[in-house]
């Protein structure tokens, strides 16, 4: 039987449907996360994808609206369908030229908006002002604090960007780092929910510019600083500087 709500079943922590207004429709699924593959270098422009059945089993939902995403992916541009023993359906070549002339401004807008209010939210939950306590119980630092061992992962990531000069390097690991920090402030439904987002986000038009993702890297730095002080007011505002991070 399909689960409804999906592999993971529904998000936990906060009722995050009532946040975004509504979860995700099937063929929007699908969408989001073949997306989230390509930008994380799971698979790349002229790879084969998993049979419906197995995405279907993976995304918990039916195998019919799998395969309709999939033609509907096809017929723009996004995937290819190939006949043959050697067929099935493939990452289109073109596929960031593709998402390119997909450029959508006003939805772009509005799903960047969302995700600064998610990590302003994720930070302030962090913090105990939204009460309760973060999830899994994760142990104390020296300082009190509950985040030491998640915030090491994500300053790995951090660094990581730093000794890179590959722009699809720099685009995985910033969007590692946000499903990382995800899962550390809200648990792993909310990274489930942070996964859809970002999906969404990486089909609204053309990658960001290495130099800018460096720039957002350093808020990101800011951010972990913040968080290991305990210091939420100055964390919130890394987060917001992170939208708007220039080139210097």
């Amino acid at each position: 039987m399909v689960n409804a709500a999906g592999k993971f079943g529904p998000y936990t922590g906060w009722d995050t449907r009532v946040l975004a207004g509504r979860g995700p429709t099937g063929a929007e699924l699908v969408r989001s996360r073949i997306a989230l593959r390509v930008r994380l270098g799971s698979v790349s422009p002229g790879d084969r994808l998993p049979d419906a059945g197995v995405l279907a089993e993976e995304l918990g939902i039916s195998e019919i609206t799998v395969r309709r995403a999939l033609e509907a992916m096809c017929q723009d541009g996004l995937l290819d369908r190939r006949r043959g023993r050697a067929g099935g359906t493939f990452v289109a070549t073109d596929w960031d030229a593709v998402v390119a002339v997909m450029y959508d401004a006003e939805e772009a807008a509005a799903l960047d908006a969302f995700h600064l209010l998610l990590e302003c939210g994720l930070v302030a939950h962090a913090a105990g002002e939204l009460g309760g306590e973060l999830p899994g119980e994760l142990p104390g630092g020296p300082h009190g604090g509950p985040l030491d061992s998640p915030l090491d992962g994500l300053r790995a990531l951090v660094e990581e960007m730093e000794l890179t000069d590959d722009p699809a390097q720099l685009l995985e690991l910033e969007t590692r780092f946000h499903l990382d920090l995800a899962q550390a402030l809200g648990g792993a439904g909310i990274r489930e929910f942070a996964a859809d987002l970002l999906g969404r986000q990486c089909l609204l038009g053309p990658a960001p510019a290495p130099a800018q993702v460096r720039a957002r890297n350093r808020c990101h730095a800011d951010l972990l600083d913040e968080l290991a002080r305990g210091a939420m007011d100055p964390a919130v505002r890394a987060v917001k500087a992170h939208q708007h991070a220039e080139p210097r």
